[in-house]
């Protein structure tokens, strides 16, 4: 029973959008960053879970698609790979752009799928698409031990350019954090993200030196060529394996450049979008 003379009082919290120019809150981050581990962590164990092959899937996906690329495309029809094994030269482009087209897939509808905890709780909802990166870049890891073994078969001594193969990694990563912030905030309105994006990929990829050089690519079309991320990516990984590629660095910075301000862009639409998410989900 309340006790007579006493009266409760109702408190109300208004919480408002974050109004610093920055793009993104350190703060929250840092005090929210055992909830990435856990969301990263349960992504992994969800993509595999009741599979009979687990994350052997990781490694068989792009060895078809290297079977199949060499066949038609290096015994076929012939088209030339600078000097490196055919196989080998569509594997180590296969690694980065799979890390990045399957983190955009995982992280465009990663806001709709966590819908009931973005509703429910406050956390950086940064971290949602973050985590499916982080967790498309795991997969990523495994695929390199795989070719690391192919590299020693084919008797291939990597120079001193193999340190910079974190660093392209990195690009990879930083670019499909760009992109999927920009797909992940999109699809909370526009459910349309979800059949756009099979064809993105797809064109995405044949606009990636992934299947041929940028070799072949002509020199008045190579400043629009490296407007794309992934061409930076892709032959940057394979000049720092090999050191064969004739690739051009103008080239290459310029796609360093473009990621970057994707990535840049991403944030600022995301925080923009974040405000009235949990409102539109």
């Amino acid at each position: 029973m309340k006790p007579s003379g006493t009266s409760v009082q109702s408190v109300s919290v208004l919480i408002r959008p974050n109004s610093s120019w920055m793009p993104i809150n350190l703060r929250d981050l840092w005090e929210y960053r055992e909830l990435l581990y856990f969301l990263t962590w349960r992504d992994i164990k969800v993509r595999y879970k009741q599979t009979a092959l687990g994350v052997i899937w990781v490694v068989l996906q792009p060895l078809f698609l290297m079977l199949i690329f060499t066949v038609f495309l290096g015994r076929l029809v012939g088209i030339p790979s600078d000097g490196i094994p055919y196989s080998l030269f569509t594997y180590t482009a296969l690694l980065p752009w799979q890390l990045f087209s399957r983190a955009l897939n995982e992280a465009s509808v990663s806001l709709v799928v966590n819908e009931r905890i973005i509703t429910k709780t406050y956390f950086p909802r940064i971290f949602v698409p973050i985590s499916a990166v982080l967790s498309s870049l795991v997969d990523f890891m495994i695929g390199l031990v795989v070719l690391i073994a192919f590299i020693l078969v084919y008797g291939i001594q990597p120079g001193f350019a193999v340190l910079a193969v974190p660093v392209f990694a990195l690009l990879a990563v930083i670019a499909a954090l760009g992109v999927s912030f920009w797909l992940a905030a999109f699809n909370v309105v526009y459910r349309d993200v979800r059949y756009l994006l099979p064809f993105l990929t797809q064109v995405w990829m044949f606009a990636t030196p992934i299947i041929y050089p940028m070799s072949v690519v002509p020199e008045d079309w190579r400043f629009l060529y490296g407007m794309n991320p992934m061409v930076g990516v892709v032959e940057g990984f394979r000049s720092s394996l090999f050191g064969k590629v004739s690739s051009s660095h103008p080239t290459l910075a310029l796609s360093a450049l473009i990621a970057a301000g994707v990535f840049i862009g991403g944030l600022f639409y995301f925080r923009k979008a974040e405000q009235t998410l949990a409102d539109v989900i």
